[in-house]
C-alpha cells in the first residue's frame, strides 16, 4: 500500500478480525493507516473477542452508526470451571507440567504459552519425554499444517495441544477436559477466553483450569481474580514448592476467599520417563 503496488479506490467490504489482539499487539496505526485510504462508502465489519475501550472508539471513528451483533451466547464462564493456580519457579514449570497431566489424566488439554518460540521449545521437551501424540500451533504455523491439528483434535485422536492465544482463540472443540495455563496471559480477558475453550463436555462435567504463577507475578494473578471476581485455590505439589514464597496479591477483598490444596503425588509413573 506504501508503494501504491495497491489501489484500495474500488474496496467495498472492509473486514478486520481479531480487532482487539490487534490493537493490544501494536497494529492501530497501521490499521488507521489502511482504514483512512479505503472509501467512506464502504460497508466495515470488526470481529473481535472483547469489546474493550480500544475497539469501541476504533469503531466510532471509523464506522457510521455501527451495530453490534453479540454471539457471546455459548461461551463457557470461568463459574462453569474449576480453576486452581500453582505456584512455581520458572525452571520447574516443566516438571510441574508433566506431573500434573499425569495425575489429572486429561481426556483432551490444551497448554497454553505466551509466545511462539516458547510452544515451539515446549513441544519439542514434551515430544520427547511423553508417550502420547503432542502438537503445537501458533500463527507461524502453515494453514495446511493448522488444519491438520484441528481436525485431529476435533476427531480425539489428539489428546495434548500447545498453543499461543491468539490462534487458541478460535478453538471450540466439546472434547477438552484441562487448560494448563503454562505461562500467565497477556491480560485477564485472555484468561478468560483460555478457560472458555474447557468445560463443553457435558453439562454436568466442569472442566478443570491450572495456571502456572511464579513467585514475581502475584499482581497479575490478581489482575485476573479481580477479572473473574473470585479468588482461586492454590494446589500445591510435594516436592515442587517455589524457593521463594509468592508475592502476595493485593485487592483480595474485592474477591472470595479460596483454600490451599496440598496435593502430594506417587512416585510411579507408568506412562512418563523420570525427571
Amino acid at each position: 500500500i506504501q508503494r501504491g503496488a495497491l489501489n484500495l479506490a474500488k474496496i467495498r467490504v472492509v473486514i478486520l478480525d481479531e480487532a482487539d489482539r490487534m490493537l493490544d499487539i501494536g497494529f492501530r496505526p497501521d490499521i488507521e493507516r489502511i482504514l483512512r485510504k479505503c472509501p467512506t462508502q464502504r460497508q466495515t465489519l470488526l470481529l473481535s473477542a472483547t469489546m474493550d475501550s480500544d475497539v469501541r472508539r476504533l469503531a466510532e471513528k471509523y464506522m457510521k452508526s455501527p451495530g453490534m451483533v453479540d454471539l457471546s451466547g455459548g461461551e463457557i464462564g470461568p463459574s462453569l470451571v474449576e480453576q486452581y493456580f500453582c505456584t512455581v519457579d520458572e525452571n520447574r514449570k516443566f516438571a510441574l507440567l508433566v506431573r500434573l497431566l499425569y495425575e489429572e489424566r486429561p481426556q483432551q488439554a490444551i497448554v497454553f504459552c505466551r509466545t511462539k518460540r516458547g510452544a515451539d521449545k515446549l513441544h519439542m521437551r514434551l515430544g520427547k519425554r511423553l508417550k502420547r501424540n503432542v502438537e503445537a500451533i501458533h500463527g507461524d504455523l502453515p494453514q495446511r499444517e493448522r488444519d491438520r491439528v484441528f481436525r485431529q483434535l476435533r476427531d480425539g485422536s489428539l489428546r495434548l495441544l500447545i498453543a499461543t492465544d491468539v490462534v487458541g482463540r478460535g478453538i471450540d472443540v466439546s472434547g477438552i477436559s484441562h487448560i494448563i495455563n503454562y505461562d500467565l496471559p497477556q491480560s485477564s480477558d485472555d484468561y478468560v477466553h483460555r478457560v472458555g475453550r474447557t468445560g463443553r463436555i457435558s453439562s454436568d462435567t466442569n472442566g478443570r483450569a491450572f495456571t502456572f504463577v511464579t513467585p514475581e507475578e502475584g499482581d497479575e494473578l490478581t489482575q485476573i481474580e479481580i477479572r473473574i471476581n473470585q479468588m482461586l485455590p492454590e494446589m500445591k505439589y510435594e516436592g515442587l514448592e517455589t524457593v521463594n514464597n509468592r508475592k502476595k496479591r493485593h485487592h483480595v477483598d474485592k474477591v472470595a476467599e479460596a483454600p490451599v490444596v496440598s496435593f502430594a503425588v506417587s512416585d510411579d509413573w507408568p506412562e512418563i520417563d523420570s525427571l
